[in-house]
């Protein structure tokens, strides 16, 4: 059974990347130090789905979980974003640490070179690491193997399909392992590399989880939304309401757990009140105040307040809404993330900010819904097929 990527579907998602383009474009040519960072936020904020759909799928195999069998196809199309999104994102990166642009404040080779009338003797400290040369490396080596990773999964889950030997799903359960394990590392030193050196002289030792927890997070709500969609098209009628509620459920629980390293950060670091360390947050409640506070509300109590319950978690329409506040939600907490840093006081949250995200959304959309197209949306050669079809809870 196949979904079938419409030509009204086609000319919506053409149509935003069109929105995305002008956007950006009139960005660039009205302010470019303000177009930077919102290219940058973006192309993060759809590559990190990607690669958190990667993360689950991952997880299924070496958990051996069966429930999940009878969703691994759109697991599947949303992870396909990955390779162009790190395409996109990869280009912004190294752009930026060859001091393109003015996102990250170590790229300047004043600021490590003595004598300089903007030397700065706690950058130059870290030169070692936050370096043009070394940093380009760690991130061709980053996207380069998360994106061997999804070939290889996707060439695996072809023989896979074609193939009822238990050897095959074996062999993706091995290359599972793998990959968590370079995940592990990279998901962590990516975000101190990518987001946390935007703010040189601050860091955090819970940065990397917390980053983690926003855009995995995410990735269960899109592969949630993606589901209840092909729902409504009358595809994937192996998964009943125990698979949803198992989606809800990730999508509470993982909520709960990035407010937990959201106020374990933030609550460390302002009560012990040390200037170095504090500044992040003096920046964020001066300039950012309400999308600060606003954040928590949205990431936090209304998911936990509607999903506590075992219908909410059973009811589609409301699952959609929910997971549509999770996702602006989290843009907006990746937002807060990037920005400040940045432009400071001088912010905008307007027609570039949320064109070049319209634009990132209509490619997303694309290249998940083609995907979808491309290959059947359910998938019974899997080994636990017929578990993940009598899954009850």
């Amino acid at each position: 059974m196949n979904y079938t990527f419409t030509s009204k579907t086609k000319n919506i998602c053409f149509i935003l990347m069109g929105i995305g383009l002008l956007s950006l474009a009139g960005g660039f040519i009205a302010d470019s130090h303000r177009a930077w960072p919102t290219l940058l936020h973006n192309a993060f904020f759809f590559m990190a789905i990607g690669l958190g759909a990667l993360f689950f799928m991952a997880i299924q195999y070496a958990a051996e979980a069966g429930w999940s069998a009878t969703v691994k196809r759109p697991m599947e199309a949303i992870a396909s974003y990955l390779p162009y999104g790190a395409a996109i994102f990869g280009i912004v990166v190294i752009m930026s640490a060859l001091h393109m642009n003015h996102i990250y404040h170590w790229a300047d080779p004043a600021v490590t070179t003595e004598g300089s009338p903007v030397y700065d003797e706690i950058i130059a400290g870290k030169s070692a690491f936050l370096n043009p040369v070394f940093y380009i490396i760690r991130t061709v080596v980053y996207l380069a193997g998360w994106v061997l990773f999804y070939r290889s999964f996707m060439k695996r889950s072809e023989i896979e399909r074609l193939s009822l030997d238990v050897k095959a799903w074996k062999k993706s359960q091995s290359l599972s392992a793998y990959f968590l394990v370079f995940f592990a590392v990279t998901s962590s030193t990516s975000a101190w590399d990518w987001i946390m050196s935007i703010d040189t002289h601050w860091f955090s030792t819970l940065y990397g989880w917390y980053t983690f927890a926003g855009f995995f997070v995410s990735a269960l709500t899109v592969i949630t939304l993606l589901v209840l969609h092909l729902k409504s098209k009358g595809l994937l009628p192996e998964v009943n309401e125990n698979h949803i509620h198992d989606l809800g459920k990730f999508m509470f629980a993982f909520s709960v757990f990035w407010t937990y390293l959201w106020f374990s950060q933030f609550m460390l670091i302002w009560y012990s009140n040390i200037p170095e360390e504090v500044t992040y947050y003096m920046d964020r409640f001066e300039n950012y105040k309400f999308l600060f506070i606003f954040n928590l509300f949205l990431n936090f109590f209304f998911p936990f307040l509607v999903l506590m319950k075992r219908a909410s978690k059973r009811n589609y329409a409301l699952l959609k809404v929910v997971g549509v506040v999770i996702l602006i939600g989290h843009w907006s907490d990746n937002f807060v993330m990037i920005t400040p840093g940045v432009l400071k006081d001088h912010w905008h949250l307007g027609w570039v900010e949320i064109g070049t995200m319209l634009g990132f959304l209509g490619l997303f959309g694309f290249v998940i819904l083609s995907k979808l197209a491309s290959r059947p949306v359910n998938n019974p050669t899997h080994i636990f097929y017929e578990e993940s079809v009598h899954h009850h809870i």
